[in-house]
């Protein structure tokens, strides 16, 4: 049915990086749309960045431009998010999931899998 899992969380003091994976398994989504989405305590799940299927588009939600990169790796079954400049209003769980599609989209209900999440923290 396709599993989604991601890694790389943690605590870090603002103006810090990391590095999200999400590693998916039981089908293959390469060619599926992929997308972040984090959500912070007491708020709702917002979108954060998207990528097609083959890692050419990517979108990013405003407060992010700039700062945070997605990518893929098609052969390693992977998504990145690489953050940084990391601010504490950063801190989030963090989700990947995969677009019922090739293309992407900020509405987290065009998304059929979704990883556990993990959690970010930035300190100040």
């Amino acid at each position: 049915q396709g599993q989604l899992v991601e890694s790389g969380g943690g605590l870090v003091q603002a103006g810090g990086s990391l590095r999200l994976s999400c590693v998916t398994s039981g089908r293959t989504f390469s060619s599926n749309g992929m997308g972040w989405f984090r959500q912070a305590p007491g708020k709702e799940r917002k979108f954060v960045a998207a990528i097609n299927w083959s890692g050419d588009d990517t979108y990013y939600e405003n407060s992010v431009k700039g700062r945070f990169t997605i990518s893929r790796d098609n052969a390693r079954s992977t998504l990145y998010l690489q953050m940084s400049s990391l601010k504490p209003e950063d801190t989030a769980v963090y989700y990947c999931a995969a677009h019922y599609q090739v293309g992407w989209s900020t509405i987290s209900t065009e998304y059929g899998w979704w990883g556990q999440g993990t959690q970010v923290t930035v300190s100040s």
